[in-house]
């Protein structure tokens, strides 16, 4: 299999709109995950903001929350978390690019609750690739796609808003 354009800009915006829309209310407490989780919720915080809401936006970075983190390496790449509003009591919506086995949003929750104790953790994708290994479901997926476990899906944003898949070497 070579590498492929699974969603092109179009589709990928199209799902965007459908997410904001499943998440449109008055206050919206929205947490992205490092990168492309971020890159995501930014793009639905435009679209709430333009259809009303008022949006609370906070960016997680898990890498010290990873289960895996004796395997990626002795220098990665670590980002500051930024949760600048009092999570207790809230109903959260976590955003990422792409949700596959899950351990990135276990991670994620385990975060979250470190700042305090939430009203609910929502899950939101951009492409829900199968493949879990945890029992991690999103409430709000804008696209749908059975990868084999011999590739990655990754959101690609420069230029335009695509989703790849590409084969693991």
């Amino acid at each position: 299999m070579t590498d492929s354009i699974l969603f092109d800009q179009q589709t990928v915006e199209a799902a965007l709109n459908r997410m904001a829309d499943a998440m449109l209310a008055d206050e919206v407490h929205l947490v992205g995950i490092h990168s492309g989780g971020a890159k995501v919720a930014d793009a639905i915080e435009q679209r709430l903001e333009q259809n009303g809401s008022s949006v609370c936006r906070g960016n997680l970075d898990i890498s010290f929350y990873r289960d895996d983190l004796d395997t990626i390496g002795p220098n990665p790449e670590v980002r500051p978390s930024e949760l600048p509003f009092d999570v207790a009591g809230k109903d959260v919506w976590l955003v990422d690019d792409v949700l596959y086995t899950g351990r990135t949003i276990r991670a994620a929750m385990d975060e979250i609750f470190d700042y305090g104790r939430p009203a609910s953790i929502r899950l939101a994708v951009l492409v829900d690739r199968g493949g879990r290994q945890l029992p991690i479901a999103a409430q709000c997926a804008g696209l749908s796609h059975q990868a084999p476990k011999n590739c990655t899906v990754e959101l690609v944003t420069e230029g335009a808003w695509i989703i790849e898949q590409r084969q693991v070497k």
